[in-house]
């Protein structure tokens, strides 16, 4: 798998942005200690950002697709104004526990709601319009997550997608036996000509593509 981004600049970068907050510390320690596939988490560059994104935008309302140990929602939450809210969708009830601890450290647990399903049908159940939505679940359906979230964005509202350059697969898939790398290659094409909305993809850890709602 290559890098994105060079392995130096990457620390250059972190080493020269905010540090992560002692919780978010934590929960990345013990997910690397104790949950698979801990390179799922959003970690400390990636959660700045959103973070960042998060208080720019001021939202209300914001829609995570893929809980994963609850970081990213974490650092999404960090921008809510008062009363706002969070619902976050993962289909993967065993990772309830270490969600609902780490929530529950936060300033904001009482804003982030928890669902467990599949994300296709729970996100039809929620009867919202979100500033922000955040997609990071499993990529063949990235397109059926976009397409019923679109219209559950605001005029202004940002989609974020992660893991758009896929190790940069993207740039060769024909070297790789690796569908997934095809439905993302759809999808960023998908988006990009979609008249409804701008974007701009971002070599930030695995790629984010960030849309905004005309």
């Amino acid at each position: 798998m290559s890098e994105i981004v060079n392995k130096k600049i990457e620390e250059y970068i972190e080493k020269n942005s905010s540090k992560e907050s002692k919780i978010l510390k934590d929960l990345n320690k013990e997910t690397n200690l104790k949950i698979l596939n801990p390179r799922m988490l959003s970690g400390h560059l990636q959660g700045r950002f959103l973070s960042i994104i998060s208080r720019l935008v001021k939202p209300k309302k914001i829609l995570e697709i893929g809980t994963y140990t609850g970081y990213s929602a974490i650092c999404l939450s960090e921008g809510l104004v008062k009363n706002g809210i969070i619902h976050t969708i993962d289909i993967n009830e065993e990772l309830s526990t270490i969600q609902s601890k780490y929530f529950k450290k936060t300033n904001n647990s009482n804003s982030i709601i928890q669902h467990v399903g599949d994300a296709k049908e729970v996100i039809k159940k929620i009867d919202e319009i979100f500033d922000i939505i955040f997609i990071d679940a499993d990529k063949e359906n990235y397109i059926q997550y976009y397409n019923l979230c679109v219209d559950k964005l605001k005029s202004g509202g940002i989609i974020i997608a992660d893991n758009v350059l896929w190790y940069g697969k993207v740039v060769a898939p024909n070297s790789y036996d690796d569908e997934l790398t095809q439905y993302l290659i759809d999808f960023n094409e998908m988006v990009k000509n979609d008249d409804r909305v701008e974007n701009i993809i971002l070599p930030l850890r695995d790629g984010l593509n960030i849309i905004i709602k005309n």
